[in-house]
């Protein structure tokens, strides 16, 4: 009987705790490539990193506003259409981590597959096969030379080095800790040059690995 007792204490009290789960739904507003204003809540997209308003990609000379794009490509994917949010969790700024559906549609999944949002493998991998599609089609930011946004928001101001035309982004870097190869968004990635002979650029991992690269450890 005591023991009935103490699990009903503990199944009432934990009946009592509040959600985390939230679920927003309503008026959109876009306020950039990855972050939205939802029936009074900020959002941000969660498992997913677009440029800055203000960042730039490409080459020298042949820069383009890929900030603004990314932003116009989030809009033309809410606009007119029901939006609901759904996340567990907020960051530190007070916005909701969430994942995005405007008429079913994952528009998460959508911005990294165009090529308009990378997979930010810092907090999630959900994403990671659609940003490999876009790498591998050359769309949006793998369209050339770019700094990832984490990169950007550190000061960055040019890509670290250049990517080859093939846009394969993946960096095989040889040091005294080894052959390691480095995904984009990951930890030391924008310092990271490519220079020696035996260093190189690769489109996968299983090309990084079948060239004796191995994944940086966190």
């Amino acid at each position: 009987m005591l023991i009935f007792r103490s699990l009903l204490v503990l199944m009432l009290g934990l009946a009592a705790l509040p959600s985390l789960a939230a679920s927003v739904t309503g008026e959109v507003r876009v306020i950039d490539g990855d972050t939205l204003h939802v029936a009074g809540q900020r959002v941000r997209l969660f498992g997913i990193d677009a440029p800055e308003r203000d960042q730039s990609c490409g080459a020298e000379g042949a820069r383009w506003d890929c900030g603004s794009w990314a932003t116009a490509e989030l809009a033309a994917r809410v606009e007119g259409r029901r939006v609901v949010c759904e996340g567990a969790e907020e960051d530190r700024y007070g916005r909701l981590l969430a994942v995005c559906r405007a008429d079913g549609e994952d528009i998460n999944a959508a911005l990294v597959r165009s090529g308009a949002a990378l997979a930010y493998r810092r907090y999630s991998g959900r994403y990671v096969d659609q940003e490999g599609e876009a790498q591998r089609s050359r769309l949006g930011l793998w369209s050339g030379e770019m700094v990832t946004p984490e990169a950007h928001r550190r000061g960055a101001d040019a890509p670290s080095a250049a990517a080859p035309t093939s846009g394969c982004a993946i960096k095989g870097n040889v040091s005294k800790n080894g052959r390691i190869y480095h995904l984009p968004g990951s930890r030391d990635y924008a310092r990271t040059r490519i220079s020696g002979p035996e260093e190189g650029w690769f489109c996968t991992e299983a090309e990084a690995r079948a060239a004796g690269f191995r994944p940086i450890r966190n």
